[in-house]
C-alpha cells in the first residue's frame, strides 16, 4: 500500500469541503421560507441540459465502476464495457419516446406513473420492490466499494470508511434534496472524469515506458490481446469465483447474448424506468433541455470504459498480483500515480460514490414519501411534513445500508452482483412500463400478475439451472411474462372505454404491425436451425429481440383495431415524439461512434 501524503490529504479534503459547501449553498432558502416537495424531490424543475447530463452520469457512475467495473476489466476485459456503450443508445430512445410522456403526466416518481396508468396495487408493489433494491443492493454496494477503495489506498479500516461515506453523503443531501445533489454532481463529474483520465493516462504511459498513451495502449493490446474482445465465447475466459476457484466468464457475459439479448432490457429498465435516473430528466427546465441532457449523458457514457475498464486491463497488463479482481484500481493508484495525483484519483472515486449514494438515498425517500406515506399513512400531509418525512426516510435508509454493507466483503466482482440481483425485477419492470406507455389495452390485473411473478420466476430459473447465465435468464423470464401480460390484458374486459382512433393512417399502421410480427417470426424460425451449433455464443438470446418486436407489432395492431381500450390507457398525441435537429444529429453521432467501437473490438 502506498503512503497517502499530506499533499494527497489536502487535495482530498479540499474536494470534500467544496462539495459540502456547494450543496448547502445552492439549497439554502430565504428566512421564513420552507422547501416544498417539488423543491426537495425535483429541484424545482429548474435544471439546464448540461446539469442534467452531468447529474445523470454522476448518479450512475459510482465506486462500483471505479472499483468493481475496473475489477471486471482486470478479470474479463473490454467486454464489460457493453453495459456502458449499449446504455448510450438506450438514453436516446428514453429521451425521445419515454421522457415526453412522463413529463406530460407531471409525475414525481415511477410508482406514481404506475398508479395513474394502472392502479395503486401495481404502484405499491413496485414502490416496495424499488425501496428494497435501492437499499439492499445499490446503496449497500456503493457504500461498500467506496470504503474498500479507502481501505486499499489509504489504509482506513473498512467499517470506518463505510461510516465516513454515509456521513459525507448525509451532510448535504439530506438537507438540500435533489437540488443540492444535482449541482454538486457537476463538481463530482468534473472530478471523476478528470481524476479518472489522469489515472488512465499515467497507466498507459507507464506501459509504454514513458513514450505516451498511444504507445502504452499499443503495448497493452500486445500483452493482453484476449482482453480486447466484446464477444466472449463459452469456455474461453475464466475468472475468479470469489470462493477460491474459477468460473467461466460466459456466465456473466454470454457471447452474442450481450448485444442481441436482455442487456437491452436491463438498460431500458435502468435508464428508462428507474427512479433515481428519470428523476433527473423530470427536473429539467423543459422537455428540450431534458432531452439534450440525456443525449449529452450518452456521450459521457461512451467515455466511461476509458476511465474505469482500461485501467483494470492495464493492471492486468502490468502483471498485478491481486487477492481479488476488485483490487485492480487501488493497485494501479499505488504503483503508477504520483504524490498529489493520488489524492485527486481518490477524490474521483469519492465523487463517484458520494453522488450515487446521495442520488439513491433521495430517490428512496421520494418513493416512500410520495407513494407510500402520502397514499397510505397521511393523505393530508402538508408540504413541510412531506419534506420532513423525506429527510427521516433518507437517514433511516442510510443507516440500514451502512449496517449491511460490510457483508459484501466476500465478493470478487461486486459489479456482477449488482447487475444480477437488480436483474430479477427488470423483465417485469420493462413489460409493465412499456405496455403502460404504448398499449391502450394493458390492464392493471395483468400488470399486477407480471409484477408478482417477476422475482419468483427469476429465482425458479436460478434454482433449476444455476449454470444459466443471468443475462439469458432475464430473457427467458421476459418471454414468459410477455405471454402473461398480453394474454391477461386481452381477456380482461373490465374498466374499458371506447377507443378513439386519432391516427388517420390507420391502414398503414396495421400493415407495419403485421410486417414486424412476420419478420420477427421469420428470424426466429431461421435462427432455430443454428441455435444448437452456436450455443457457445448464446445465439438463443436473440429470441428476446424476436419476442420484443412481436410485442410491438401486437401493440400497434391492437391500438389501431380494437374498439375498446383500458380506461387508463394513454392516448399518444401526434407530434409528441418530435425532436430538434440538434438532438437528432447528436443521436446519430452517438450511434456512429458506437458502431466504430464495435467494429474494432468485436
Amino acid at each position: 500500500m502506498k503512503e497517502f501524503t499530506p499533499i494527497d490529504w489536502i487535495v482530498f479534503i479540499g474536494y470534500a469541503a467544496v462539495v459540502v459547501f456547494t450543496g448547502l449553498w445552492v439549497s439554502r432558502t430565504r428566512r421564513g421560507e420552507h422547501k416544498t416537495s417539488q423543491d426537495y424531490f425535483l429541484a424545482s424543475r429548474s435544471l439546464p441540459w448540461w446539469a442534467i447530463g452531468s447529474t445523470l452520469l454522476a448518479a450512475n457512475i459510482s465506486a462500483e465502476h471505479f472499483i468493481a467495473m475496473s475489477g471486471s476489466g482486470f478479470a474479463i476485459g473490454l467486454a464489460i464495457a457493453a453495459y456502458e456503450w449499449i446504455a448510450a443508445v438506450v438514453l436516446i430512445f428514453v429521451a425521445k419516446y419515454f421522457l415526453p410522456v412522463f413529463i406530460k403526466k407531471g409525475i414525481y416518481t415511477m410508482p406514481q406513473f404506475l398508479s395513474q396508468r394502472y392502479d395503486k396495487r401495481v404502484s405499491t408493489c413496485f414502490a416496495v420492490f424499488w425501496i428494497l433494491v435501492y437499499i439492499f443492493v445499490n446503496m449497500t454496494a456503493v457504500i461498500y466499494l467506496g470504503a474498500l477503495a479507502m481501505e486499499l489506498i489509504v489504509g482506513i479500516p473498512l467499517i470506518y470508511g463505510i461510516i465516513g461515506f454515509s456521513f459525507f453523503s448525509a451532510v448535504y443531501s439530506l438537507w438540500g434534496g435533489l437540488k443540492a445533489i444535482a449541482w454538486t454532481d457537476i463538481i463530482n463529474v468534473i472530478v471523476l472524469i478528470g481524476g479518472g483520465l489522469v489515472t488512465t493516462i499515467l497507466a498507459l504511459n507507464s506501459l509504454g515506458d514513458g513514450q505516451g498513451i498511444v504507445a502504452g495502449f499499443t503495448e497493452l493490446v500486445h500483452v493482453a490481446p484476449q482482453k480486447f474482445h466484446m464477444i466472449i465465447e463459452k469456455g474461453t475466459v475464466f475468472v475468479p469465483d470469489g470462493i477460491g476457484g474459477k468460473k467461466d466468464a460466459f456466465l456473466d457475459l454470454p457471447g452474442l447474448g450481450v448485444v442481441l439479448g436482455s442487456m437491452w432490457l436491463t438498460n431500458f429498465g435502468f435508464w428508462g424506468f428507474n427512479q433515481f435516473i428519470i428523476q433527473r430528466g423530470l427536473a429539467g427546465k423543459s422537455i428540450k433541455e431534458a432531452q439534450a441532457g440525456m443525449v449529452f449523458a450518452g456521450y459521457l457514457k461512451l467515455l466511461v470504459p476509458l476511465l474505469v475498464v482500461i485501467p483494470g486491463i492495464a493492471a492486468f497488463g502490468m502483471g498485478a498480483q491481486l487477492g481479488k479482481s476488485d483490487e485492480a484500481y487501488p493497485w494501479l493508484l499505488s504503483h503508477v500515480v504520483p504524490i498529489g495525483v493520488t489524492g485527486l484519483a481518490l477524490s474521483a472515486i469519492a465523487a463517484a460514490a458520494v453522488s450515487s449514494i446521495s442520488s439513491i438515498v433521495n430517490s428512496t425517500s421520494t418513493i416512500f414519501t410520495v407513494d407510500i406515506f402520502k397514499n397510505f399513512i397521511n393523505k393530508k400531509a402538508t408540504e413541510r411534513q412531506l419534506v420532513r418525512i423525506g429527510r427521516i426516510v433518507a437517514l433511516v435508509s442510510l443507516i440500514i445500508a451502512t449496517i449491511v454493507a460490510p457483508q459484501l466483503r466476500s465478493l470478487d466482482q461486486a459489479y456482477q452482483y449488482i447487475q444480477e440481483y437488480t436483474g430479477f425485477i427488470y423483465p417485469g419492470v420493462f413489460l409493465i412500463f412499456f405496455c403502460g406507455l404504448f398499449w391502450r389495452q394493458a390492464s392493471a390485473n395483468a400488470a399486477l400478475m407480471v409484477a408478482l411473478l417477476t422475482i419468483p420466476l427469476g429465482i425458479l430459473f436460478k434454482v433449476v439451472n444455476p449454470e444459466l447465465p443471468f443475462i439469458l435468464r432475464i430473457g427467458y423470464v421476459f418471454i414468459i411474462l410477455s405471454f402473461v401480460m398480453v394474454g391477461l390484458s386481452i381477456l380482461d374486459k373490465s374498466n374499458q372505454v371506447e377507443s378513439p382512433i386519432l391516427d388517420t393512417d390507420k391502414g398503414s399502421n396495421i400493415r407495419t404491425g403485421w410486417m414486424m410480427i412476420a419478420l420477427a417470426s421469420l428470424v426466429g424460425v431461421v435462427v432455430a436451425f443454428f441455435v444448437s451449433s452456436m450455443r457457445n455464443l448464446a445465439l438463443e438470446a436473440i429470441y428476446v429481440l424476436v419476442a420484443g418486436f412481436i410485442l410491438i407489432g401486437v401493440i400497434i395492431i391492437s391500438n389501431n383495431t380494437k374498439r375498446f381500450m383500458n380506461a387508463k390507457g394513454i392516448i399518444i398525441e401526434k407530434g409528441i415524439f418530435n425532436t430538434s435537429p440538434a438532438f437528432n444529429i447528436a443521436s446519430i453521432g452517438v450511434c456512429g461512434i458506437l458502431a466504430v467501437l464495435y467494429f474494432f473490438f468485436w
